[in-house]
């Protein structure tokens, strides 16, 4: 306490000594003497403010002390009504004091007021960015190419299948103009358009055909989209983005095809033996066969042309199954040999009416496979009897079968010296339908067995099937089957 009044009265001489010398040497200066009374008089008296306020600087933490033990001897002063000294100056302070607690709690509570509005706003940035970042992880999980734009055209947000299809960088492409990022015009256009109508209420459909590159960039191929375009309104009622959506519709267009295709080959099979059944059986009917031997010849001729409609359907139905997931079998373990003798006796016959000889080799060693024996035996059934329908007189048919250890399946292939493929055909042999144009006069077929064939092996049982052949050197279609099916490993 001492201390502190040392300290006081230090900076009260310091103070006074300052502004007497500060009065003493104003009459001295001419410009100042020179004017008016009322104007030296504030020149000085702002003289003398600097000069305190460079002195009271130093001791600045001094008077904050010496406020705030004033302010604590004051507000306990003005709780006792006996103060022993200057106790009728405390009584007259005590309004001012209550003033200045005042505006000081006021501050206080502005200050918190303020600092729980900052700690709303973190919050709702943190949100905001929390709800940001779903978005964009929505965003990337979509298949379809999704382009959001703001009022001025530049892209706000994209997912990486956008930047796939269109060519552009992720990360360098946000905040840029679509100019700069989108290569293709008509896209361009089209958000421009979306932007300028302004349509809150209707989604914009459009179909645009595309030049996409693959994964590596090496090539380029022509697919097409469903744009969908949708402004978002902001809050100003006016178009604050425009979002773009792009859908794949190649491969929509592609199965759309195929069905097509189908039906349209499926109506030619099927009228082909109907109208064969048809016809013989009008001859029938008008008596044009005048004899039983006539007779027996068009039952003949009626009844291999509906076994030929029955296999077709039953063919159609089988592919349909398959392809539709909806085939359910009962795997068991399947001796291949067994199979291989069964289908081979069964040929036996029609091998011997062609003069075609069938030879079986075998491995020494287990070929028992996992899935379905009747399924198994229709595959190495349709195969030689292609083997041997396609191969002329005299010819040779040989079916083997062996373990890869390797791959762990049993490969079963089916040789003949046959006609054999064009190249331009192997592609294409499995499709549904497909028939060689200029073998349809050798052999009878509805271009159903190979496609068949191939969804029983891979569809079902996980395999492969495959052909090699030279033209006019024989063909070797072969398939391989797994030892043991992949969902009985997954289960144990």
């Amino acid at each position: 306490m001492q201390a502190g009044k040392i300290a006081s009265l230090t900076l009260g001489a310091v103070m006074a000594g300052a502004s007497a010398t500060l009065w003493s040497v104003a009459p001295h200066i001419p410009w100042l003497h020179q004017q008016q009374p009322l104007l030296r008089a504030g020149v000085l008296f702002g003289a003398t403010v600097v000069v305190f306020a460079f002195i009271l600087l130093p001791f600045g933490a001094l008077i904050d002390a010496s406020v705030a033990k004033l302010q604590r001897y004051i507000e306990g002063a003005a709780s006792n009504d006996q103060v022993p000294i200057f106790g009728l100056g405390v009584r007259l302070m005590r309004p001012i004091t209550r003033a200045f607690t005042g505006a000081v709690d006021q501050f206080r509570q502005r200050e918190q007021a303020l600092r729980n509005q900052l700690g709303d706003l973190e919050i709702r940035h943190r949100v905001s960015e929390a709800e940001r970042r779903q978005i964009e992880a929505v965003l990337h999980a979509q298949r379809d190419a999704v382009i959001v734009t703001d009022a001025f055209h530049e892209i706000v947000m994209a997912n990486q299948a956008a930047a796939q299809i269109l060519g552009f960088d992720l990360a360098s492409a946000i905040h840029q103009s679509i100019d700069a990022v989108i290569a293709d015009d008509r896209l361009r256009q089209l958000i421009r358009d979306a932007r300028d109508t302004g349509n809150f209420s209707v989604c914009r459909h459009v179909e645009h055909c595309l030049t996409v590159k693959d994964h590596d960039g090496d090539q380029a191929e022509s697919r097409v989209y469903d744009v969908t375009l949708t402004c978002v309104e902001n809050h100003k009622h006016e178009v604050g983005a425009v979002v773009t959506i792009l859908h794949d519709l190649t491969r929509e267009r592609e199965i759309s095809q195929m069905k097509s295709d189908f039906v349209s080959k499926a109506s030619h099979e099927l009228r082909t033996p109907l109208s064969s059944i048809r016809a013989y059986v009008e001859m029938l009917v008008d008596g044009e066969a005048t004899d039983e031997r006539g007779r027996q010849e068009f039952y003949r001729v009626i009844q291999d042309e509906t076994e030929r409609l029955g296999r077709l359907i039953d063919n159609m139905l089988n592919i349909s199954r398959i392809e539709a997931g909806i085939v359910q079998i009962e795997r068991e373990h399947v001796d291949m040999k067994a199979v291989i003798h069964r289908a081979v006796q069964t040929l036996e016959p029609q091998a011997r009416d062609k003069d075609v000889s069938i030879n079986v080799r075998l491995a020494s060693v287990d070929l028992t496979v996992e899935g379905d024996s009747d399924m198994l035996y229709q595959v190495v059934l349709n195969l030689v009897s292609n083997a041997v329908k396609y191969t002329p007189e005299g010819g040779r048919v040989t079916v083997g079968a062996d373990s890869d250890n390797l791959t762990r399946s049993v490969v079963v292939s089916i040789a003949d010296t046959g006609l054999g493929i064009p190249p331009d055909s192997l592609t294409k042999i499995f499709e549904k339908f497909y028939r060689i144009e200029n073998y349809k006069r050798v052999a009878k077929g509805t271009g159903l067995g190979l496609s068949l064939c191939k969804h029983i092996v891979e569809t079902v049982h996980h395999g492969q099937i495959g052909v090699e052949s030279k033209l006019g050197m024989g063909s070797k279609f072969w398939f391989a089957i797994p030892m043991r099916y992949a969902g009985s490993r997954a289960a144990a």
